[in-house]
């Protein structure tokens, strides 16, 4: 987290004067050789106008088919929804609970939070629970795992191939395009520059 002119590193609580690194360059612990801070091109602009489209792709990727089975002619359409719907039917709580929050609930937050913030950056606009949201989406973007669900479709894809015919709907691109999206957010998103910008904000606000 900036403090002023200072970081502290998150590894071994260091306190360190923060300097003005240019893009291109990387700020590490002197005493543990911890990452802290990484300046990245436009990230602001960039954070905004990657959470608009993440939020674009929101809907289709939850609502929309995946993957379709047919068995015997027995058709069945799978969505996100379904699948958390699904395990908590069957009694399996605790992993519709876990797959409802790491790829459905903790996306949403997390791109809606980026675009909040963003947002509000972007145009100079102080508000009181910025520093909230910010807080709140460090906490909460590890847990939004979306490769990870991705990859148990993959595999169910494997294993249900020799038994049913498959067939893959528009959910699918939505999910993967989110997916590249959220990758995206995360290698862009600068967080030493938007506590310095949200720190700027209040300083001019109670002035």
């Amino acid at each position: 987290m900036k403090t002023s002119n200072y970081l502290a590193c998150p590894e071994c609580d260091l306190l360190l004067h923060g300097g003005s690194p240019v893009v291109g360059e990387k700020v590490h612990c002197p005493r543990c050789h911890c990452l802290l801070h990484r300046p990245r091109a436009n990230s602001i602009a960039r954070t905004l106008a990657l959470s608009l489209t993440g939020l674009f792709l929101l809907l289709p990727a939850n609502l929309l088919p995946i993957v379709g089975i047919k068995v015997l002619g027995n058709s069945n359409d799978g969505t996100l929804l379904n699948g958390a719907a699904t395990l908590f039917n069957e009694g399996m709580w605790g992993v519709a609970m876990l797959v409802f929050l790491s790829s459905i609930l903790f996306p949403v937050l997390s791109i809606v939070l980026s675009l909040l913030i963003s947002g509000h950056l972007y145009f100079n606009r102080q508000n009181c629970y910025l520093s909230l949201w910010l807080r709140t989406l460090q906490h909460i973007e590890e847990w939004a795992m979306l490769e990870v669900y991705l990859l148990g479709i993959i595999v169910a894809c494997v294993k249900l191939s020799s038994m049913a015919e498959l067939k893959f709907g528009l959910g699918l691109t939505a999910f993967v395009l989110l997916l590249l999206v959220t990758v995206m957010l995360a290698s862009n998103f600068d967080s030493t520059l938007f506590w310095q910008r949200i720190e700027q904000l209040n300083t001019h606000e109670k002035k």
